[in-house]
């Protein structure tokens, strides 16, 4: 089985932490590839650098056309709808994963985010996958994306701290983390807290080999049809559906 995982931001030390968790998570004879597109924002931090970042995202999965199932691995499903029209395998979103998994060993989940002008997008999301009232609440370390790329940061301490309110002051009994960046910190901080701490990439890879296994595609009636062709003028010509 060969899964793609494709990080929507520019990043490349931010590719390598995400495909190295999820290679971990990935059963034995499955090949994770973990790649970012070379144009769009360093970091995505809130919707307009999520509209920039899709272009690169279908890009980065139209030149891999064969794979077996797709996780995109940004927390705000970034172009998780567009990029299931692109594919009948399966495409699987690190947030909605981590939601779901957090349900299903939690009554009750929080999730601890980067920046505040994140939340807005992660609770639209809670609401469309009717998982808003499971969930605590949505906190922000105000951890900047990148800064999780720093060594000597104290990203880690103030993702910690929050956790810890999550759990005292919103009754939480899981904790989800809200950013693919920290995907290296989930097995450590749940020791800290002695509670589940989700990570939505590791996640997102065994959903996909779930789905892979049971044999279930992308439905192609309704929203997910393939894209009608047409032309696509100026610098996205070669995103055309059929170019």
């Amino acid at each position: 089985m060969r899964i793609l995982v494709v990080n929507p931001n520019t990043t490349a030390s931010m590719t390598a932490k995400i495909g190295a968790a999820a290679q971990g998570a990935a059963a034995p004879g499955t090949q994770v590839i973990a790649v970012n597109p070379p144009d769009g924002p360093v970091s995505i931090e809130g919707y307009y650098d999520e509209v920039f970042s899709i272009p690169g995202l279908i890009a980065e999965m139209r030149k891999q056309p064969d794979m077996d199932a797709y996780v995109i691995a940004c927390f705000d499903d970034t172009g998780l709808d567009a990029a299931r029209c692109a594919t009948s395998a399966p495409v699987i979103g690190i947030g909605e994963a981590a939601f779901h998994m957090a349900s299903l060993v939690a009554g009750r989940f929080g999730v601890v985010t980067t920046l505040a002008r994140s939340v807005p997008a992660i609770e639209h999301n809670l609401k469309r996958y009717g998982l808003m009232e499971r969930c605590a609440r949505v906190r922000s370390s105000e951890v900047a994306v990148l800064e999780l790329e720093e060594p000597g940061s104290n990203a880690s301490a103030r993702i910690l701290e929050e956790i810890r309110r999550s759990l005292a002051e919103d009754r939480a009994e899981a904790i989800v983390l809200g950013c693919a960046g920290m995907a290296d910190l989930a097995g450590r901080l749940s020791q800290e807290v002695g509670v589940p701490v989700l990570d939505g990439v590791a996640c997102a890879v065994k959903l996909a080999e779930l789905l892979v296994q049971l044999g279930l595609r992308t439905s192609k009636v309704g929203g997910y049809a393939p894209p009608r062709p047409k032309t696509y003028t100026g610098i996205f010509s070669q995103l055309a559906p059929g170019a």
